[in-house]
């Protein structure tokens, strides 16, 4: 079937093959986001080898802040996604075009606020991390550009949304690899050149972001698909946006308070000083790319649930789950065994400070081997999500990532002061989270709630 004639570049995933739809599907969304990644990691090598370890900790340090408020958007980003991927397998073209417009029309104000917020948030949210003084300024610094030009990250991450919804992964990957290299020219050319420092690492990338951002926008703009955005129709549909609502805020709290978690265990690490926070930077790279391909599954497998769930075919939806959850953990074992092992040549890539790549390997070793269990966590929520179930993700992420995980810290902290300890921090909220979805997606029932809330 084809909504949009033979040279639509989207995809129906409510037939053929699963496995080659989903592959088709997260090969290039996994791809995008390795070039997503590349943008921070850019930045990190740029900062570690060529500034300081001190801008290599501020830079690695900011990330968790970074994500606390973009995951809240992406939770939007979700909501949307859904709810247009379920008006794609319907066949409902007006449903789907009011979701595109409100949906961007609401990205647009969220650009204006998480601007404001962002920036006027940094001292309190870096003393809220302890941050180290030797780190202070050069944080402070990167933050506050990266914050001020947020709003190219965020119309692309819901542009490039809006086209997953449909099944096109492609584009999104073309415009990202464009931009990652663009991004790399720019960090080098600031800082080598340009003798900008932590600065020029931060203005690189928010340029490079708003390139992406302008690309998706007149790409959306131009196309004659059925994703087209028109923008005199750009208006906020208040049923739709209920919709979305229903399954984005859940998601964006999850993902908003497990980041804000995060900030929390990063003040444990600085405690133990910029060495320590500069090799808990590497790892956290490393850490980044290992999820990618959990990340992508989970990502295709809501799309494709809800795209099954429009069309009404849940024995469909569910069979999807269980192919796409088997694939990534035969990827993610393979790759946790690599890293294991090449732990030692691997963080050198980062620094050659002898201190950093101490706790790096340390902190490589403790946590990739339990990512694994990563991917219940991430293809199960997917699942959930494309059904419209995503309170269930949020409460057990939230009890596993934030009650959970501060109560060890805290226990923990006040036993020893042991580095072991917080490093070890991750793995057992992922150990509790994975054993909590499992019994859930097996007993909840929820195809027989689905085939009810469908009729």
């Amino acid at each position: 079937m084809s909504h949009a004639g033979k040279k639509s570049s989207t995809m129906d995933m409510t037939v053929g093959s699963i496995s080659k739809l989903l592959i088709a599907f997260a090969v290039p969304l996994l791809l995008g986001n390795l070039f997503q990644l590349l943008y921070n990691t850019v930045d990190v090598l740029v900062v570690g080898n060529f500034v300081g370890k001190e801008a290599l900790a501020a830079v690695g340090s900011t990330t968790s802040i970074i994500n606390m408020l973009v995951s809240f958007f992406n939770g939007f980003s979700v909501g949307a996604g859904v709810i247009i991927s379920r008006y794609y397998g319907a066949h409902d073209r007006e449903q789907m075009h009011i979701s595109i417009e409100t949906t961007m029309a609401c990205t647009f104000v969220f650009s204006v606020l998480f601007t404001a917020i962002g920036v006027a948030g940094v001292p309190l949210m870096l003393r809220l991390m302890s941050t180290p003084d030797d780190v202070l300024e050069s944080a402070t610094t990167y933050l506050s550009i990266y914050f001020a030009g947020i709003s190219g990250l965020l119309i692309y991450n819901m542009g490039s949304g809006i086209l997953r919804a449909v099944g096109d992964t492609r584009r999104p990957l073309m415009f990202l690899c464009f931009t990652s290299i663009l991004n790399i020219f720019l960090d080098l050319l600031f800082v080598l050149v340009f003798h900008l420092g932590i600065a020029g690492v931060a203005y690189a990338t928010i340029l490079s972001q708003f390139v992406s951002a302008i690309l998706i926008l007149i790409m959306l703009t131009r196309t004659s698909d059925i994703y087209k955005l028109v923008w005199r129709d750009l208006a906020i549909n208040l049923g739709i946006l209920k919709q979305i609502m229903s399954i984005a805020l859940p998601t964006a709290i999850q993902s908003t308070v497990t980041c804000f978690s995060n900030v929390i265990v990063q003040a444990y690490v600085n405690a133990f000083g910029s060495g320590c926070m500069a090799g808990w930077s590497t790892y956290a790279k490393i850490d980044q790319y290992m999820f990618l391909p959990m990340q992508s599954m989970g990502q295709a497998v809501t799309t494709f649930v809800s795209q099954n769930i429009g069309a009404r075919d849940v024995g469909r939806a569910k069979q999807g789950t269980r192919t796409a959850l088997m694939m990534t953990l035969g990827i993610t074992i393979v790759t946790s065994l690599i890293i294991w092992t090449g732990a030692t040549p691997i963080t050198r890539i980062f620094s050659s400070d002898p201190e950093v790549l101490a706790y790096a390997r340390l902190f490589v070793r403790m946590n990739v081997l339990v990512l694994n269990l990563g991917c219940f966590n991430q293809v199960l929520a997917g699942a959930l999500r494309g059904i419209g179930d995503a309170r269930a993700p949020m409460a057990i992420m939230l009890i596993s990532f934030v009650a959970f995980r501060q109560l060890y810290l805290y226990v923990g902290s006040r036993i020893a002061h042991d580095i072991h300890i917080v490093g070890f921090g991750y793995p057992v909220g992922w150990i509790l989270c994975a054993i909590l979805m499992i019994l859930y997606y097996r007993f909840s029932h929820w195809e027989e709630k689905t085939l009810a809330k469908i009729g």
